[in-house]
């Protein structure tokens, strides 16, 4: 059974491809019509000059005939169109058929006239001769049915030989016999032609499917079906090139936010199974006439008719809800979020390029501000690049020109008023526009990854002033996950600590939460080789991201820094006040050192201390200050405390 539905469907498949050969070859005999209307010139020239010369009736009959054949012809080449639907295959080589059938006919029928009718040797060679040429050349001509030029040749033929051989002329007879061996020669020539055509087009019409198949290939991404990028390009090249200058346009970038989590804890196959069903949903909420395409990794685009913005803010809304519904995978059910960036045509942009840009600059934004939101593209994220890009640039000179330096902020023990650590911060004083903030220009070091040599340069530059502090006085220092990641980062930090001579113990390294969701593996291996050497570790911002017990009681952290938020933020409150003594409570039981950041009264510090906070940084002691301040802090320290806290 199966066999016999292979054999079927090779069947049908050759059925039509032979229809669509068929097509081809009838279509070329359409072509050039010029030449129908120049052979029925000279054929019907020649007739009626026969008939003038012999001044034979029959012959005058005959051309005139031959001239409304003629005309029909030319008039239906001219008239039909071969390339339309409209007219089938069969109707067009009908319509030909009858034509070169009855034209054929007729023009033999004029040379045998002369033979019978007894006209002058001159004048029967001259419609003879006419009749076989076009016999002949009419055989070439339409190889592309065989039947036709066959058919042509045959009747122009056989009135001629009738009329040689009812002659009983030995010579007429002879030539009877020739224009007999004729036919089957031309025969076999058309057929050859024929044989040859067909190959061709059959080759070319395969070669024409492989590369339409290849081409649809090469613009699909194989994981969704969906448009990959070069599709994309693709539909918004011919989109934008069909539609008017008042079409309106959306183009939406959709990027998953934490996708990698799930190839790395599920495994690919799973995360294949996820971008599906996003790809599904997308296509189920998307406008008709719009290409929904994955652009590569995580991310989305989709290109959309819209009347209004209006439109285009639903759109997004419905793709936001629509990837948010949980995700069922076998056993797992999973929450997918996505940022979104928004960029209309033709007001943000009125080419293919300057539209992705656009979208490109608001789904950064998005990320920007916290994720899993949309951001429409306006302006001034444009004037945000160029400064982005200006900031990148210079950043990359200050590290060379020495426009850097590191403060230090100490850190207290709630309990003696020593200084115990001090916490180093990078300031730029740039020359020309002052001082810039570390928010200002740490996210683009990040970003354009300029965040590793940043972050190399401050360690070795923390290392070589704490080397010059008392040994009991620690520094902490805060790490990028980019940094962390970077090939050779814990060689790094160990040569940093070489060079300055530091004893390892004496540095912390200040880690967030977001880090060991990122990238626990390589998080596991910095931390673990850094720690067998004495390396400290310190938990910032803590409260603030996730907040997992799991890598508090994983990771060999020696502190915990509990955010300014619930120090002296806008809420703080007997919640935040529980919250900052639950923690204590924790680091106490494991043995972990608790810091208050934030600290700017003497109030804020006595609740800390008293909810169990072990250490205090903030204003109140100090500001961030230059190296040699921090030496004056600490030589004040000889005698008496920072500040007196026991209140």
């Amino acid at each position: 059974m199966r066999a016999f539905c292979a054999q079927r469907l090779r069947r049908d498949r050759s059925d039509k491809l032979s229809a669509r050969v068929r097509r081809v070859l009838v279509k070329s005999l359409y072509t050039q019509p010029s030449s129908l209307a120049i052979g029925a010139v000279t054929t019907v020239a020649a007739g009626c000059a026969a008939a003038w010369v012999e001044q034979l009736p029959e012959l005058y009959i005959a051309c005139a005939v031959l001239t409304v054949i003629a005309t029909a012809r030319v008039t239906a080449a001219l008239g039909l169109s071969p390339d339309s639907n409209s007219t089938s295959t069969n109707m067009l080589e009908l319509i030909y058929e009858v034509g070169a059938f009855s034209y054929a006919f007729v023009l033999g029928l004029m040379g045998a006239m002369t033979i019978w009718l007894g006209a002058s040797a001159e004048v029967t060679v001259l419609m003879v001769a006419n009749a076989l040429c076009y016999g002949v050349g009419v055989a070439a001509r339409n190889a592309g049915r065989p039947s036709i030029a066959i058919g042509q040749l045959t009747l122009v033929c056989i009135p001629i030989i009738f009329a040689c051989l009812s002659t009983g002329s030995v010579a007429l007879i002879a030539l009877a016999i020739t224009i007999m061996l004729l036919i089957p020669a031309m025969m076999s020539i058309a057929l050859n032609i024929f044989k040859t055509l067909r190959e061709s087009i059959a080759a070319a019409e395969t070669s024409a499917q492989l590369a339409d198949k290849m081409q649809h290939l090469a613009r699909t991404d194989v994981v969704t079906g969906l448009a990959n990028r070069a599709g994309l390009n693709h539909a918004m090249v011919e989109t934008m090139m069909a539609v008017d200058d008042d079409s309106r346009r959306a183009l939406v970038w959709i990027d998953l936010d934490r996708f990698k989590e799930v190839n790395d804890l599920l495994g690919h196959p799973v995360g294949d199974r996820v971008l599906s069903e996003v790809a599904k949903r997308l296509k189920d909420v998307c406008p008709e006439g719009s290409t929904v395409s994955r652009f590569g990794g995580d991310e989305f685009v989709l290109f959309c008719p819209i009347e209004s913005r209006k439109q285009a803010e639903l759109i997004a809304s419905e793709i936001h809800a629509e990837i948010m519904r949980p995700v069922r995978i076998e056993a797992d059910r999973l929450e997918v979020r996505a940022s979104l960036g928004v960029a209309l045509l033709p007001e943000d942009g009125k080419d293919a390029d300057t539209l992705m840009q656009s979208a490109d600059l608001a789904l950064y934004h998005a990320k920007v501000g916290g994720r899993a939101q949309t951001r429409f593209f306006d302006k001034t994220m444009t004037r945000d690049l160029v400064r982005r890009r200006e900031i990148e640039d210079e950043l990359r000179a200050a590290l060379q020109r020495d426009e850097l330096s590191i403060f230090y902020q100490p850190i207290v023990d709630l309990e003696t008023g020593k200084i115990r650590c001090f916490e180093a911060l990078i300031r730029w004083f740039h020359p020309e526009k002052g001082e810039l903030r570390p928010d200002e220009f740490i996210p683009v070091a990040e970003e354009t990854g300029v965040i590793v040599t940043l972050g190399n340069w401050i360690t070795a530059q923390a290392a070589r002033t704490a080397a010059k502090w008392p040994e009991d006085v620690s520094v902490a220092v805060n790490l990028s996950p980019l940094q962390i990641r970077a090939p050779g980062a814990a060689l790094g930090i160990r040569n940093a600590l070489r060079e300055a001579g530091l004893d390892p113990s004496r540095l912390e390294l200040e880690v967030t939460e977001s880090l060991f969701i990122e990238d626990n593996h390589a998080t596991a291996n910095f931390i673990q080789e850094l720690s067998a050497i004495g390396v400290k570790f310190a938990l910032d911002d803590f409260g603030t991201g996730y907040s997992s017990l799991g890598y508090i009681n994983t990771f060999p952290l020696s502190k915990i820094k509990v955010d300014r938020s619930f120090v002296s933020g806008a809420h703080v409150g007997r919640k935040s006040e529980a919250i900052i003594r639950a923690v204590a409570e924790m680091g106490s039981t494991l043995g972990m050192e608790i810091v208050a950041e934030g600290l700017e009264t003497i109030e804020q510090v006595q609740t800390v201390r008293e909810a169990g906070c072990t250490l205090g940084q903030g204003f109140y002691f100090s500001r961030a200050v230059p190296d040699y301040l921090a030496s004056m802090l600490l030589a004040q320290e000889r005698d008496g405390d920072l500040r007196q806290i026991t209140g």
